[in-house]
């Protein structure tokens, strides 16, 4: 009887252990409020994104796979931006800022650029330490997935309409 006590107290307090660690793993991370100001002097801050799902991408003129994600994020940007979506494209602080306008004069980018010059951005997201590095966030402003390298847009896209979906049904 004391042996069947034992094993079943080992055993709730294994579920007990097991489903806090569960949940401590599905918990999204919270982005801080962090307030930027775009490279046309536009102020933004992640506390007005509440509401919209938003792509924050750190990117650098000289990465490769920056660059050639781009005209996939424009596309994505452009066919989801009626939806609430929003792009905040971040040039690393390793960037020239001359590098950074350059590109931008030359390939125009209709979601907003922000120059992370003194880290005010970076120091948010332990995680970016390569670029291209996405950081993909749900209309609560909780931290949905990180990609790091170039983005999947086929199975990047169809995770988006997802988080559309559940920020237009919370919006109702």
């Amino acid at each position: 009887m004391k042996k069947n006590m034992k094993i079943k107290v080992f055993f709730t307090i294994t579920i007990i252990i097991l489903s806090v660690l569960f949940l401590l793993s599905v918990q999204k991370e919270t982005v801080a409020k962090i307030n930027m100001t775009t490279i046309d002097g536009d102020e933004i801050s992640t506390g007005d994104l509440i509401g919209k799902v938003y792509l924050i991408n750190f990117w650098a003129t000289d990465c490769p796979g920056c660059i050639k994600e781009m005209p996939d994020l424009i596309e994505t940007y452009n066919t989801n931006k009626h939806r609430n979506f929003e792009i905040l494209a971040v040039s690393m602080y390793y960037d020239p800022p001359s590098r950074v306008m350059t590109y931008v004069k030359n390939n125009p980018l209709p979601f907003p650029v922000i120059m992370d010059i003194k880290k005010d951005v970076i120091k948010h997201f332990e995680n970016v330490k390569l670029t291209p590095t996405s950081i993909l966030i749900n209309h609560e402003g909780k931290i949905v997935n990180t990609i790091i390298g170039e983005i999947e847009f086929k199975q990047f896209n169809k995770a988006l309409d997802i988080l559309l979906l559940e920020a237009s049904q919370h919006s109702l």
